[in-house]
């Protein structure tokens, strides 16, 4: 792991590139060291693999977070993502080699669909993104949520199969079956996707109309997502295998949640703490009290000691969120403040003038002003 160059410097970019920099370097890189380009080169195909693998963090979003904090330890002893072909690259970046993993692409029109391979492997379907609004009370506890989306699904008439019932595949006229056709330039031989098949090999005579040949047809669909206790604002959950159904043979993409917090009456959240604020009056702070204050779970006693400040916060210990990796609960912060009354009686009028003139007798014969800047002192 000592000996492993900085994925940064692998692709040549920048520590604060963004997704489009950081595809296109590696896109640059892969056809540089392309192993149809170099042939019984050792060295560039081990620069492509290593390019391959600094994609492979980089390139996504949550494992470049991990590796920005803690560099190539944060994916244990290997330091990191390990190919141990060329075929498990290409199968990987199947959007960067032309889509599901075929071959197609920046490498197709070049190389062949690359690593020798013919046919298209079947493409994955296209995944999905929903956004989930939550409450704190449902991040507190966990919870089961049922959400409705319109998705793909094999068509039921032809069975996702494409074709209209009673009819089937025919291998394709202008590849004869291989997905790639060869083109001679002297003493060169180019290999590109075949053009009518897309790599399949096979073509539909004719087509399914209800599906018009995809092989699928939009539906709504109710999935149950399971929400653990403590995620946070912008998380995304990664359900397998709930987004759209692939093409015959294809697996079905993913469903990807994006968390969003529902705005609260009464908490603020700050990572596993909550915040709140409680009125309090003029004597409670002044003589102390004992009170109830809320929180995610129930009503807790809270003692306010003799002589409190407006704005003073009290911590209550393990009454905030679960923390999400484990290691136990935030804490609760409740901030005190005066609630000052806007209609008095005659008598709490008559109350707060006496008391008024105690305190001023206690100051003597400072002003109020000299009294204010006494406090800053």
């Amino acid at each position: 792991m000592a000996d492993k160059r900085d994925y940064y410097d692998v692709l040549g970019v920048s520590r604060d590139a963004d997704e489009g920099e950081i595809k296109r370097a590696y896109r640059r890189l892969a056809m540089k060291y392309h192993p149809d380009r170099n042939p019984d080169d050792t060295e560039a195909e081990a620069r492509f693999k290593e390019a391959a693998e600094a994609y492979d963090v980089l390139g996504d979003p949550e494992k470049r977070k991990q590796y920005d904090q803690f560099g190539h330890t944060a994916f244990g002893q290997g330091g990191g993502p390990q190919f141990s072909n060329m075929e498990d690259i290409f199968s990987a970046f199947g959007d960067i080699f032309g889509g599901g993993g075929g071959g197609g692409g920046i490498f197709g029109d070049l190389f062949g669909g690359g690593g020798g391979r013919r046919r298209s492997a079947p493409r994955k379907g296209r995944d999905l993104k929903i956004v989930l609004d939550l409450t704190l009370e449902e991040i507190d506890q966990g919870a089961k949520k049922t959400v409705a989306l319109k998705r793909v699904e094999p068509c039921k008439k032809c069975k996702g199969s494409g074709c209209e019932p009673g009819t089937s595949k025919e291998t394709c006229p202008t590849c004869g079956g291989a997905g790639q056709v060869t083109r001679n330039a002297g003493f060169f031989s180019m290999a590109s996707t075949c053009s009518t098949c897309r790599g399949t090999g096979e073509v539909i005579p004719s087509p399914c109309k209800a599906c018009r040949g995809s092989g699928g047809v939009q539906e709504r669909r109710e999935i149950e997502i399971d929400i653990p206790a403590g995620i946070e604002e912008g998380m995304r959950l990664r359900v397998a295998g709930e987004g759209d159904a692939g093409p015959p043979g294809g697996q079905r993409g993913d469903l990807y949640v994006i968390i969003r917090e529902k705005e609260h009456k009464v908490f603020q959240r700050s990572g596993p703490d909550v915040l709140t604020e409680v009125p309090f009056n003029f004597s409670q702070l002044a003589l102390g009290d004992r009170v109830e204050v809320p929180t995610l779970r129930g009503r807790v006693e809270m003692t306010v000691p003799p002589g409190t400040q407006s704005g003073k916060v009290f911590r209550l210990r393990g009454q905030g969120l679960p923390r999400l990796n484990g290691g136990g609960r935030g804490d609760q912060l409740v901030r005190v403040y005066v609630d000052v009354p806007t209609k008095l009686t005659d008598r709490q009028k008559e109350l707060l003038r006496e008391f008024g003139e105690i305190e001023a007798h206690k100051g003597g014969k400072k002003s109020f002003f000299e009294r204010v800047m006494d406090r800053f002192s």
